[in-house]
């Protein structure tokens, strides 16, 4: 494993809750993830830190040319010198805040070397200059990370005319992060984007040194194997290295729920695991024979390479487990950290909301635009104005800001799917199909369910700080995963590190399930609702589809009951129950199935009625 000051790390959430983590946690050792989705947020932020921290602020306006980029890059570059300041105020030791280098610390992983050293010179009474020469070389800031959904790739225009593809969101978020100070990573999630891929050739900072030294670091968020095998040699045809591939679950996480075809967490991080010498290696001969025949520099070493996951990890047990048994090199804390305000912004309101969450108050939706399953939060602000503009019969978003405005099916120009102006139109298209009332109502539901999650995952932080947000309104959305419902309390960055690290324990729940086992069950149910909504229209293609689904989770069933049984290391005192809920995930997953098949065998039927032939 690559030696880190930390084992975890904080996950980007949502739009606006980790926006300023790094400024919160960076200087601690802490790795933190923030979205460059919204550009209007990160200026109005960069202009309320500028005046908190006495910086002169000019601001750019979005009549300027390239103004996306150019406020994501003076935003980082604000942040960046921000948390260096702070990090070097930490490790002055005659500074009145070197409670905070106490900190620093007190919240690093039993058994940390660094600690025991750090000791070991305070009880030896080495001189000042020493421990500072100390301090300087082995403390490390945590990274400020940036994370880019690639498909939200909005074309943009200037003065009426269609701008080149550099100027799509996607691609001026990257060249915002590529143009900034930083020495950090880029997350790529939401899968592959050839194009915006491409594009970071453009910008040397990607490039490995000779040392194997890369500033700007590329990070895969990927669902399987297979995926980051092929994303990581599309990239080394680029040159460039992938130093990281981020597992995260299809279901058990925050946000987006980008469900495999019933892949369960384990077995794709086993395949991972046995296999990430060749996934180096094999990815890494053909960088290097890019990087010569480009004429750039070929490192004189191998490069590094982390695998991290996240989704639903909860317990201190969990995070040992997946850094040792399957040898992560960070695990992500994401839904928790949302409860602790030294790390993440969510204002009030929305807290005291997750505090109360139960089970039942968090929940996979389809309110999202872009189509793809969001987790949600029962009762949210955002989708209670929704519900007021329904009842007053205006449904639909004024779409302020425009970030996922990717649909054409009823215009010219793309809008957004959760915008007044589709809604309107969509409505006025069902009305024409003189549907029953059921009918209707299902259909009606669906069109007028999606939500402005674009401005709602980012309002919170505007609340938090009191920061003009009239164009924005007050509703908050929040995408919490299922692993929330586990964690009822606000908590300071000293308890949920505690936590993590096994020096306390904040879940007082006995019924929380293991978190492959939460998984587990959210794809069953998952491929259950998949099956039940086949039963009228069901083909030969989504039978292969459903098939599949079901074979891929029997297959992770019997894995789990294999892998569960032989470990005594691990879960020991809850192994037994773990048994007994594989067996029951294993019969609900036979009696749907039997549905299954019951639905196919009924199809077979109308083919062979409709060969018939009747005699004349």
């Amino acid at each position: 494993m690559i030696n880190k000051t930390h084992t975890f790390h904080i996950p980007v959430m949502g739009i606006g809750f980790t926006l300023d983590s790094p400024l919160k946690v960076a200087h601690l050792g802490i790795d933190s993830v923030i979205s460059l989705v919204d550009d209007i947020l990160i200026e109005k932020m960069r202009k309320f830190y500028s005046e908190k921290y006495l910086i002169p602020y000019k601001e750019i306006s979005d009549k300027i040319e390239d103004f996306r980029a150019k406020r994501i890059t003076s935003y980082l570059n604000l942040l960046n010198d921000l948390v260096e300041s702070k990090f070097d105020e930490l490790k002055n030791i005659t500074h009145q805040k070197s409670i905070e280098l106490q900190q620093y610390f007190n919240l690093l992983p039993g058994g940390s070397s660094l600690k025991k050293d750090f000791d070991e010179l305070f009880s030896k009474n080495f001189p000042k200059k020493d421990i500072q020469k100390w301090l300087d070389k082995h403390l490390k800031i945590g990274s400020i990370d940036v994370n880019i959904m690639t498909k939200i790739d909005k074309e943009n225009y200037f003065n009426g005319e269609k701008l080149p593809a550099e100027f799509n969101d996607a691609h001026a978020a990257l060249r915002g992060f590529a143009e900034s100070k930083l020495s950090s990573s880029v997350i790529l999630s939401a899968g592959m984007n050839p194009r915006l891929y491409s594009y970071l050739e453009q910008f040397s900072d990607f490039y490995p040194d000779q040392n194997g030294y890369i500033k700007k670091k590329v990070v895969l968020k990927v669902s399987d194997y297979r995926s980051a095998l092929i994303q990581g040699k599309f990239l080394a045809k680029k040159g460039i290295w992938v130093s990281e591939y981020r597992i995260e679950s299809g279901l058990n996480c925050g946000g987006h729920a980008f469900a495999t075809q019933g892949f369960l967490l384990g077995p794709i991080l086993q395949e991972f695991k046995d296999n990430r010498i060749e996934l180096k290696q094999s990815v890494q001969e053909i960088l290097f024979q890019t990087l010569s025949s480009k004429n750039k520099v070929v490192p004189e070493v191998n490069l590094e390479l982390k695998i991290s996951a996240q989704g639903g990890v909860g317990t201190h047990e969990e995070q040992a487990f997946l850094t040792k048994h399957y040898q992560v090199d960070s695990v992500g804390w994401g839904s928790p950290f949302l409860l602790v305000p030294e790390a993440t912004t969510v204002d009030e309101e929305t807290l005291q909301r997750l505090e109360k969450a139960t089970e039942s108050d968090l929940y996979l939706s389809n309110i999202s635009p872009l189509g793809v399953p969001f987790n949600n939060l029962r009762g949210n602000t955002k989708d209670a104005e929704k519900n007021a503009k329904i009842e007053a019969n205006r449904p639909g978003s004024t779409c302020p800001k425009q970030y996922v405005a990717l649909n054409k099916e009823l215009t010219k120009d793309p809008i957004c799917t959760a915008s007044r102006q589709y809604q309107r139109l969509k409505i006025k298209e069902l009305e024409k199909q003189n549907l029953n009332e059921t009918d209707f109502s299902e259909q009606f539901n669906r069109i007028v369910e999606k939500s402005c999650i674009c401005v709602g995952l980012g309002t919170s932080a505007l609340m938090t700080y009191d920061i003009d947000h009239k164009t924005e309104g007050t509703g908050v959305s929040v995408c919490p995963g299922p692993n929330m419902a586990y964690f009822s309390k606000k908590m300071s960055l000293s308890e949920i590190t505690d936590h993590i690290y096994g020096r306390a324990q904040l879940i007082k729940n006995n019924y929380r399930p293991n978190f492959l086992l939460k998984e587990l069950n959210l794809y069953v149910d998952y491929f259950n609702n998949m099956v039940k909504e086949s039963i009228q229209n069901i083909s030969e293609k989504q039978t292969k589809v459903l098939n599949t689904f079901g074979e891929n989770l029997n297959s992770g069933i019997s894995y789990y009951q294999k892998m569960f049984g032989e470990m005594s290391e691990y879960f020991s005192d809850s192994n037994q129950k773990i048994q007994k809920e594989l067996e029951k995930s294993k019969t609900e997953l036979d009696q749907i199935y039997q549905d299954l098949e019951f639905m196919i065998s009924n199809l077979q039927l109308k083919k062979d009625q409709q060969t018939i032939t009747l005699p004349s």
